[in-house]
């Protein structure tokens, strides 16, 4: 029947489809650091995000400036503030579990 027919198609083309997606995301996780993956903690996981958000910031001119009008502050002072801030976005990293046994 012409039902049957369109769901074995179907399934026949979701597999592949699949397939690609878990290679490609494979591919994106390899090649970009703050994509995380299953053994990423919450911490690396903030620290990534706000240095990405920072990053963008310092990147783009018009909202580096937006901030130093809102903080009344100068564009390359708020440069300045916001690259120190890259160093430890989130604050010193917590302690990990094997290290507080030992």
């Amino acid at each position: 029947s012409p039902l049957a027919r369109l769901h074995s198609l179907s399934l026949s083309a979701v597999v592949p489809c699949m397939y690609e997606h878990h290679k490609s995301f494979d591919v994106i996780q390899a090649k970009h650091v703050g994509t995380g993956h299953s053994d990423t903690t919450k911490y690396e996981w903030a620290t990534q995000h706000h240095r990405d958000s920072v990053a963008s910031t310092v990147g783009h001119y018009d909202m580096l400036s937006y901030a130093a009008v809102a903080q009344n502050d100068a564009v390359q002072r708020v440069r300045h503030e916001l690259l120190e801030r890259m160093l430890q976005p989130c604050g010193p990293p917590p302690q990990r579990e094997d290290e507080e046994e030992a």
